[in-house]
């Protein structure tokens, strides 16, 4: 059973910056492909950002592309999501995913044994 357990949201104002972590129980970036996915009330979650096996492929929403960036550190289990330029559009309740398809140009998608960590809040506030 893989724990994965996220960090680091808060209130930020729009157009300011957080960093979200995520820690999985085992060594992950040899097996599985990690993933951010947000969820805000009353919207269907939507896959945010992916980074493969290695870490050598990232994928991103377009809502996202050129502001958040995702990275992994392989030795300490974790993995990072830098959100830089926040809008209030992007306030929703944050999760970290292990066991996700990550493949280039497409929606990054979970699937019956992903394994989720129990969400981190992000409010951007206007």
């Amino acid at each position: 059973q893989v724990q994965v357990v996220e960090s680091g949201g808060g209130l930020v104002q729009a157009g300011g910056s957080l960093t979200l972590s995520c820690t999985a129980s085992i060594l992950t970036f040899d097996k599985y492909e990690m993933a951010w996915f947000r969820q805000a009330p009353g919207k269907e979650r939507e896959g945010v950002s992916c980074i493969t096996f290695n870490g050598g492929w990232q994928e991103y929403s377009d809502s996202v592309k050129g502001r958040f960036t995702i990275s992994g550190n392989n030795a300490k289990n974790t993995v990072y999501l830098q959100m830089n330029s926040l809008k209030s559009e992007d306030t929703a309740t944050y999760y970290c995913a292990a066991n996700v398809i990550c493949s280039e140009g497409s929606e990054i998608v979970a699937v019956r044994n992903t394994y989720w960590g129990q969400g981190t809040q992000v409010t951007v506030s206007s």
